[in-house]
């Protein structure tokens, strides 16, 4: 009886591999899992220092990435030939731009036989794809030639949107690190890099508008030490902060697009606003009052963070919208809206008078009237925006998509609003909390989202596929604020490999999702990976699962 051709082809997954001086690796250890793979069993592609790097034009800044991640990976230094290199009689690695087989948005198809090893994609950020299995498939090691075995691999993500996001603002990290985090991004085919840049402790991003921004808002008198549940609370004495600049910016944003990554700036307003108002009072409910950067963790209940709905205010906000819109191409800008207090607003006779002429009922009406103001700028510039679900707050129209930090209830609420949803829950996405219930794991601010609990989510909530309104979910993000991460090795061990379970969460159909494989391609792949990278990450995830809930 003949064997379903699924079964042949998890027989021909288990059994392809690789060799490279006596060290093997298997199609079988790839993260995030692919769609399809088949060995083809033709001869080896043997590639050496006379095989060459063919791209056409569209992907020439992808040769060159490809160039240096072969020389820093396996210390294969490879040239990058002219397209009628196609004729040489050495082994060529070929970059092809294609839209009949690569027929989906970043789709990729790797394909190893004869002399050459081709990777066809319709746009950038599928060839990256390709070029990053093509590198999981090579060794972690310098080698002098590589016997690359035959194969094709068809593959293309579940999900249109995967993101991961950094927390500048509490604790801002270097130009480099930034960097790394792309990379790692990228390796983990993810498209998107949410780019939190301001926030109640710290204003990172050069404003020419309005300079106190960075020179008084971008700093902090001191930091709280220890969790912010300690009482007595305890702060150092150190000043703190810095910020980007826009070249510096701009850099970022060409670093992240020639990997196949889509910047996406957050400016938090109208709440988590307290750098803005310590740089410009006037722009608080209380102008006469000299207010300080956040040094402590929280919302903020009981000291000023919101901005007060003036002129200046509405002035401000179009102005640095506009510039941020100007440095970043992307589609989408953030724009925060996320534990805005109204007890500021409720307590202004001013704030009060504002709302009765504009007949606005509530606060949370007026919440809503600052997102529509600030959409309404970006949509000038042909943006689109992004808000935390507590915009759903108050009547918005669906251009606004909604990232949910909630639970699945609010998800479910954007998408019957007909939103487009970002899911990004705090269970299990917040990779700021805990990954263990030992007390005497690294400090983090709250919650338990261990590995299993983040392989195991699915974006799409059940009610949501029974009411055929699946369609609204773009895909989903994982969170990292950075209360307590003080250094980049603190950010890498807490996402560590959290970051690797989403990854396949969005990229790989859930029917070829298992737990246990994938920690086994965690052990295979991922920690070589780690120490090849020089990175931290947290070492007892098998220990620790949902059941210590």
């Amino acid at each position: 009886m003949k064997k379903p051709r699924f079964v042949l082809f998890t027989l021909l997954f288990s059994a392809l591999t690789f060799w490279c001086q006596g060290q093997t690796a298997s199609v079988n250890n790839i993260v995030p899992k692919p769609v399809s793979f088949i060995a083809t069993g033709e001869k080896p592609v043997t590639l050496n220092k006379h095989t060459v790097i063919v791209a056409d034009a569209a992907y020439k800044q992808q040769a060159e990435y490809l160039q240096e991640l072969l020389l820093n990976q396996c210390n294969l230094g490879l040239a990058i030939a002219a397209p009628d290199a196609r004729k040489t009689r050495h082994s060529r690695i070929m970059l092809v731009h294609d839209t009949v087989e690569a027929n989906r948005p970043e789709m990729y198809w790797l394909e190893a036989g004869g002399p050459v090893v081709r990777i066809k994609a319709r746009d950038v950020a599928g060839m990256v794809h390709g070029i990053q299995t093509l590198m999981q498939l090579l060794p972690l090691q310098k080698v002098n030639e590589v016997k690359f075995a035959t194969v094709e691999v068809k593959d293309y993500p579940r999900f249109a949107y995967r993101g991961m996001h950094l927390d500048v603002s509490r604790h801002i990290f270097p130009l480099d690190f930034i960097k790394k985090y792309i990379d790692y991004l990228a390796f983990h085919k993810f498209n998107t890099f949410h780019w939190h840049l301001t926030d109640d402790q710290g204003w990172r991003l050069q404003i020419d508008s309005y300079p106190k921004l960075t020179e008084v808002g971008a700093w902090r008198n001191s930091t709280l030490i220890g969790h912010f549940k300690d009482t007595p609370a305890r702060y150092d004495s150190t000043r703190y902060g810095g910020f980007y600049t826009k070249d510096q910016v701009r850099e970022i944003v060409k670093y992240a697009a020639v990997r196949g990554i889509n910047v996406v700036p957050e400016i938090d307003i109208p709440g988590h606003s307290r750098a803005i108002i310590a740089a410009y009072p006037e722009f608080s409910t209380r102008p006469d009052t000299v207010w300080q950067v956040a040094n402590t963790w929280g919302m903020y209940n009981r000291q000023n963070n919101v901005l007060a709905p003036t002129p200046g205010t509405f002035q401000f906000l179009e102005t640095v919208f506009g510039e941020v819109a100007d440095l970043f191409p992307g589609e989408y800008v953030h724009i925060g809206g996320d534990e805005c207090s109204k007890m500021w607003w409720k307590a202004d006779p001013k704030t009060q008078a504002f709302m009765k002429a504009n007949g606005l009922k509530d606060e949370k009406e007026l919440q809503t009237y600052f997102i529509k103001q600030v959409s309404g700028y970006l949509a000038k510039k042909n943006k689109k925006v992004i808000g935390w679900h507590e915009i759903l707050e108050g009547h918005l129209d669906t251009t606004a998509v909604i990232m949910n930090w909630g639970g699945a209830k609010q998800g479910i609420e954007a998408a019957q609003r007909r939103h487009t949803v970002i899911m990004s829950p705090g269970k299990p996405l917040y990779f700021d909390a805990y990954q263990s219930k030992d007390p005497k794991d690294s400090l983090a601010i709250h919650g338990y989202n261990p590995l299993d609990a983040v392989y195991n989510f699915n974006p799409v909530p059940a009610e949501l596929q029974q009411l055929r309104l699946d369609k609204y979910i773009l895909g989903a993000q994982g969170n990292v604020w950075t209360e307590y991460m003080g250094s980049p090795a603190k950010v890498e061990y807490m996402v560590f490999p959290r970051m690797t379970a989403l990854s396949e969460v969005l990229w790989t159909d859930p029917k070829q999702k298992d737990f246990e494989d994938f920690k086994r391609r965690i052990k295979t792949t991922m920690i070589p990976r780690f120490s090849f990278w020089g990175s931290a990450y947290f070492k007892n995830f098998e220990r620790w699962t949902m059941a210590d809930q």
